[in-house]
């Protein structure tokens, strides 16, 4: 909650008729770009070529990419209003609508050797905007910043033998996410809170070589981080994989905080009064995580998918240890119509004990943090970390087409240690006696709804629309003061992918 209420912008807003003039002309110029890169899309295709391929001759191919899109949002009653509680003199507005947008360019090519080695590399770089003002009170601002940058070379060592090393900004997702996912911020002074269009690390050293089905991996990191909140962290590890043919795999990856200056937050002895917050605590950190997926099952578990996941986390330096894991069931009916699959999981990421010397609150590093990866629920996601919180979760999915998805999301979040950091502002306040108190005094934090439909309108364009609502549990109730409202909102959006 640290960033929706904290240092809050004076001034009044733009009204909201000039804003939905700003948003229809915006809407409009988009629009048009869209049909004509559509028809060019469709020309294209019935001709059976790539309009982004500018050279291939020689051994030598150069291709251009665009990415763009446009999102409409609306939030209702934001964090169950827990500013008019917490911070009443902020004027924060738990009820807006804004309208973002982004547009990547960038340029690749693929240069093949005499030796049969290939010499790759790309450029891109991310434009994005706010317009109005978006969940964390920020906006009619955005930036333009450099996304990949990298040059790279692959190829054959022996017959089963292969590498693969690069140096330059570029994306890198490790496992499933968990840790290493996401190497760039969005929103804030960038825009484009909710799109996320920034992946890549501002600095990658990424080394492979593969034997038959096994891919070791070995990286240094630096994220690209917002200029406001940099925290100067640089990362290096490895990743062991292993991919079944058949479709599973099992995998371990280890991650150690070269440098930091983030800092962490400790409980305070038995959770009264104000946590502890150490700068650079970060800096040390190492993780081991462990990742899996079963092979497809036969006689009569032919539709059912396990995966599971846990991570150990420790710091020496400042008496750090820590822990979380995943466990999921999925099945797919497979003989019904629109071919549902229902998913069943449960995660949890270790918070700190007030009653302990010891800090045991998880650091989720860079996660893939959407709800189909590791999002903790789909609105309370924007408001708790990975970090002391474990979640329930529940996704039905079904394709009436092959185009058409709809997917109903739940998830049931609860806290792991009370009084204890939980979230982003940590939760800290006076209470009614006059106490300074940190985290939730019940477990229950909400329960969440979403409703998403994803539709492939053809190869390069795709459109997304979601409805969601979360439901303050009894440690926001507490908070409150009183029966807390449910926090609603919903949002459409078109992403055009080339």
């Amino acid at each position: 909650m640290k960033k929706a209420y904290h240092d809050l912008k004076t001034g009044l807003r733009e009204s909201f008729t000039a804003q939905c003039r700003h948003f229809m002309s915006t809407l409009s110029q988009i629009s048009s770009a869209m049909i004509l890169l559509s028809a060019w899309s469709a020309a294209a295709q019935a001709q059976d070529s790539d309009p982004m391929v500018f050279y291939d001759q020689d051994g030598l191919k150069v291709r251009g990419h665009l990415q763009f899109g446009v999102n409409a949002v609306a939030e209702n009653n934001l964090f169950w209003d827990l500013a008019a509680t917490t911070a009443p003199g902020s004027g924060f507005d738990p009820d807006t609508e804004w309208l973002e947008g982004y547009v990547k360019p960038g340029l690749s090519f693929e240069k093949t050797l005499d030796t049969g080695a290939v010499f790759y590399g790309k450029l891109s770089a991310v434009a994005s905007y706010t317009w109005g003002t978006d969940a964390f009170d920020t906006g009619d601002t955005g930036a333009t910043t450099l996304e990949e940058a990298y040059l790279a070379i692959r190829g054959d060592l022996s017959t089963d033998l292969t590498y693969d090393l690069s140096l330059g900004p570029r994306e890198l997702t490790l496992g499933t996410g968990m840790l290493i996912a996401n190497g760039a911020t969005s929103g804030f002074e960038r825009g484009a809170l909710k799109f996320g269009p920034r992946k890549a690390w501002e600095m990658a050293a990424i080394g492979r070589l593969s034997f038959g089905n096994v891919t070791g991996t070995a990286f240094y990191l630096d994220p690209n981080e917002l200029p406001s909140t940099d925290g100067n962290n640089e990362l290096a590890g490895l990743d062991l994989r292993f991919d079944d043919p058949a479709g599973g795999y099992l995998g371990a990856t280890y991650v150690d905080v070269l440098n930091s200056d983030s800092p962490y937050p400790q409980a305070a002895p038995g959770g009264i009064g104000a946590p502890t917050v150490t700068p650079g605590a970060r800096e040390g950190t190492r993780t081991l995580g462990l990742y899996g997926k079963t092979n497809p099952f036969a006689d009569g578990l032919e539709n059912w998918t396990f995966t599971g996941e846990v991570a150990y986390q420790w710091n020496d330096r400042i008496d750090l240890e820590a822990w979380a894991g995943r466990v999921t069931a999925g099945y797919t009916f497979a003989n019904l119509t629109w071919s549902p699959n229902l998913n069943l999981g449960y995660q949890t990421f270790s918070g700190d004990d007030p009653n302990t010397t010891k800090l045991e609150r998880f650091d989720p590093l860079y996660y893939q943090g959407s709800p189909s990866a590791w999002a903790t629920g789909s609105k309370s996601a924007s408001t708790f970390i990975n970090s002391n919180v474990n979640a329930l979760t529940l996704a039905l999915r079904v394709q009436p087409t092959r185009q058409d998805t709809w997917t109903l999301r739940y998830a049931h979040i609860r806290a792991n240690e009370l009084n204890s950091p939980v979230q982003f502002g940590q939760a800290t306040r006076v209470d009614v006696n006059g106490n300074v108190v940190t985290g939730v005094t019940d477990a229950h934090l909400a329960d969440d709804l979403f409703l998403e439909y994803s539709r492939i309108i053809n190869r390069n364009t795709f459109l997304t629309a979601g409805v969601s609502v979360s439901f303050p549990g009894a440690a926001i109730d507490n908070v409150v003061g009183g029966s807390a409202d449910p926090w609603t909102g919903g949002f459409i959006n078109v992403v055009f992918n080339f």
